[in-house]
Parts: structure tokens; sequence; C-alpha cells
């Protein structure tokens, strides 16, 4: 049976549903030692402001039941070093780059996409307008509907480009900023980003990350996130990219259900990087045993 695990988002065609999150795998070449990339769907940068950022001063990463919390505070390279000294490693790979871009203020935003649309081995962008771990920006975009509706509209202007807008969970109805990122000129919606949490040492009384709060990830959010992307799928003609506690092929398999179009593995990187590739060969097999021709067809295929 020959399986096609070709799936669209918007005018971008992935060879599977497998995507690398943003901030699990740096800037590719990390990872790249333990998993054939050129079989992955895409790989989505770590998130890129205009200029370098330190991030938060540490300790930004913890552990939890079934998740981890990090706060690492978007620190990154800036565009200017990373279309310098990162995309010649990343020209290597046969396999579509989606720049995550995180910024301060619209028009960071706008300049930050204005000048990696250049930038020929970038095929899309993905918009992180809700990340809970910096104290600017962040969740008072991600949480604002005439913001997302703002920074869709002026970030469209500026590529022509896929346009994917991260949506944060914290909200109380996500299909709304979903439908105002759309109808702003949207390709495309990430859904989940990280929920907020903190947690505290009861010793010295101390939380146990620097900057108190942090972004809660791992599968411990997984039925969240799915549901989130259901009532996405179920309000909005949008593809929507799944993300929240991917373990294995099972979980991509649910979230495809629920109404993802792809998927991004994250928290799973750092436990075993080995394991996006597997999950390809795994869908295969899944699709050969159910006699699923093409994987396309599962998105949103639940029954209520």
């Amino acid at each position: 049976m020959n399986i096609d695990l070709s799936v669209k988002i918007g005018s971008l065609t992935l060879r599977n549903p497998i995507m690398l999150a943003s901030g699990t795998v740096g800037y590719g070449n990390e990872i790249s030692e333990f998993t054939d990339l050129n079989k992955l769907g895409a790989i989505v940068t770590k998130s890129l402001s205009l200029k370098p950022r330190k991030g938060n001063p540490p300790q930004r990463i913890t552990e939890t039941p079934a998740g981890m919390l990090n706060a690492i505070g978007l620190a990154n390279v800036g565009v200017e070093v990373f279309l310098k000294e990162k995309i010649p490693f990343l020209k290597k790979f046969d396999v579509p780059l989606v720049c995550n871009i995180a910024a301060s203020t619209i028009e960071e935003y706008v300049e930050c996409t204005r000048t990696l649309t250049r930038e020929e081995t970038i095929k899309a962008f993905e918009i992180n307008i809700s990340c809970p771990n910096v104290r600017e920006g962040g969740l008072i975009f991600g949480n604002d509907l005439n913001a997302v509706a703002k920074i869709t509209d002026k970030v469209r202007s500026a590529t022509d480009k896929p346009i994917i807008i991260k949506l944060s969970p914290n909200v109380s109805y996500i299909a709304t900023f979903a439908k105002a990122a759309k109808e702003n000129g949207a390709d495309a919606v990430s859904a989940i980003n990280t929920l907020v949490g903190t947690a505290f040492n009861i010793i010295t009384r101390k939380p146990k990350l620097q900057n108190v709060t942090g972004g809660l990830s791992g599968p411990a959010i997984k039925p969240v996130a799915i549901a989130k992307v259901l009532e996405i799928s179920r309000e909005v003609d949008i593809p929507i990219i799944g993300i929240g506690g991917i373990m294995d092929w099972k979980d991509v398999i649910e979230f495809m259900i629920a109404g993802s179009s792809a998927v991004q593995i994250g928290t799973l990187n750092f436990i075993d990087p080995s394991a996006p590739g597997k999950i390809v060969k795994d869908l295969e097999g899944y699709c050969e045993k159910m006699s699923v021709e093409k994987i396309s067809s599962l998105t949103a295929s639940y029954i209520l």
C-alpha cells in the first residue's frame, strides 16, 4: 500500500505532519546528530527577535509531574547573527524551515519578518504572540484580541510567505483568536503554546524558577491542547498545527482526529531527540494497518 504522509499548511506542503517545535531544538544543529532532519515535515527555529536577547537568569527549567516548566525568556542570537551564522548550516538540509518570531512591539514583529523574508531558505513564519515567560509583550499580545488582529495584519503586509499565528491557551475562548488571525491574513494557527505554571521548593519556600512562573509543557497539557484544537476546528476553517505533550505516534493521530493538519514535537526532544524520526515510521505503519491512504484524511475526522 502506497501511503501518502504529506500535509498542507496553507501554500506550504510538508512531506509528513511532524514538525520540531520552537525552542526545543535550538537552530537544528544539535538535534541533527540524533535524527535525520531530511525525513521530517519541518523545523521551527528557536524564537528570533530583532536584537539578541539574554533571556531570564537561571534557574530556567524545572521538571514537574508529567511535564516541565521553562522560563528561558526567549534567549536568542538575534536576526542578524541568525542569518549570518545559523542559516548556512540549515541550508544543508532538504526540510522546510519555519522561523518563529518573538517581539516586544508590533513594529519589531514587522521588521523581523521583513528582514527574514528575503532569505529563500525560510519557507514560513510562526508568529509567537503568546509566550508566558517574558515580562514584556508575550501574554499581553496573546490575550488581546485587537492586538492579535493588528499583529497578524501588519506581519501579513511584510511577507508573501505563509504566516502561522501561535495562540495562547491562557484565554477563555481560543476560537475567537483563531478567527481574528484568519480574518487578518493568517494561513494557519499553532495551538497551543505553553500553559502558565509555577512550582516551589518546600524546604526553602522559594520558587523553583528564578522568573517565578513559566510555561508548562509535556504530557500534562495534552488533553487541554486537544480540546483547544477541537474548539478551533469546529469554529474556524483554518489549518491547525497541534502542539502539547506529544510523546508518540498515537498522540499525533489523536491531535489529527481532533482537527490538526500537522503537529509539533516539543518536550519529547529533550527526552529522546531521535523520537521524531521514529514517529514518522510509526505513522506509516498505522496508516497501513488502518487502510488510510492519505494521512491528511484523518484531519478533523472526529465523530461526535
